[in-house]
């Protein structure tokens, strides 16, 4: 654990592909700061997405990577859009140990309306889905995504399902050499029984800190966000010295995708024989593509 004022701080790391996780110790509110490079670029390289679509996926990883990592769970969280404007569906995810993906299904005509002044996302829903190994149970939230605003679906989520106020921010955009860059900065305000000295915390002095970080974490700009150059721990300490920042140590993020031929001959040797043979092709081969990286495996009809 180290705080950002007295400049304690481990030995330079490449501050992209991860997740910093942080404490603002004045106001008892603690965050998260994502930042992702290689990963988003390969999501995103995997698939002719037009910019916008791009640019929105990009925006929601940044968003899973953060809210995912914040939870404590062994298994996977994902998150899916359903909406009526131009990208119909969205899914991401990130497991326990880091490891990203993402795709997205879109209506061209749609994505040039869009272009021009219509819906990107329009309205319709937001379902985050916590599955944990071990059999344990199985927890799923849904909130409403309205007027293409997916990071107010993501506050909403958090005070509706998880009872604590969230301010977020996020940008993704290509960087000079043409690589998709993301970034996201999570504060979320948490119960307090104290204030400084011991002295109870009044609900006014709770208000005013939760006001004056969010104020604070709007000055971060998108440029900020996601510059690889500019170390995770100084824009921290650019947006919150007076907070009194405290820094822990950073969590490894990377794209990876869970897909397997193993995985593919399962669920196809599950499905009547009278179905594969609609499915198979003139060769008698089934050709499968997975939605997340676009690798397409095939199979024979009759080894299945």
């Amino acid at each position: 654990m180290n705080d950002v004022n007295e400049k304690k701080l481990a030995k330079p790391l490449v501050w992209i592909d991860a997740v910093l996780p942080f404490q603002l110790e004045g106001s008892a509110l603690r965050g998260r700061f994502v930042r992702l490079g290689a990963s988003v670029d390969t999501i995103l390289r995997q698939h002719d997405y037009p910019l916008p679509v791009a640019q929105v996926l990009a925006e929601m990883t940044a968003l899973a990577a953060a809210l995912g990592t914040a939870m404590k769970f062994d298994g996977v969280f994902t998150i899916q859009t359903k909406t009526d404007g131009a990208v119909r569906m969205m899914v991401a995810d990130v497991t326990s140990d880091g490891a990203l993906r993402a795709y997205a299904q879109f209506d061209p005509e749609g994505i040039e309306e869009a272009k021009a002044g219509g819906s990107l996302l329009g309205r319709g829903h937001l379902v985050m889905t916590l599955d944990q190994k071990l059999g344990e149970e199985r927890y799923q939230g849904v909130v409403q995504v309205e007027n293409d605003n997916l990071t107010k679906a993501f506050q909403l989520y958090c005070k509706q399902s998880e009872q604590i106020p969230t301010g977020l921010i996020v940008a993704a955009h290509r960087g000079e050499d043409n690589a998709w860059l993301a970034g996201c900065l999570m504060i979320q305000r948490m119960p307090r029984e104290g204030g400084q000295g011991g002295m109870p915390a009044t609900d006014t002095a709770i208000e005013d800190d939760w006001l004056r970080a969010m104020a604070l974490m709007q000055t971060c700009t998108p440029r900020e966000l996601t510059d690889p150059s500019l170390p995770a721990p100084d824009l921290l300490f650019r947006l919150f010295h007076e907070e009194g920042v405290r820094v822990y140590e950073p969590v490894a993020l990377r794209h990876e995708c869970r897909c397997s031929r193993d995985k593919i001959a399962g669920v196809l040797a599950g499905m009547p024989p009278e179905e594969l043979k609609a499915m198979a092709q003139d060769e008698g081969h089934i050709a499968v593509t997975c939605q997340f990286c676009s690798k397409t495996y095939r199979f024979d009809v009759d080894e299945l």
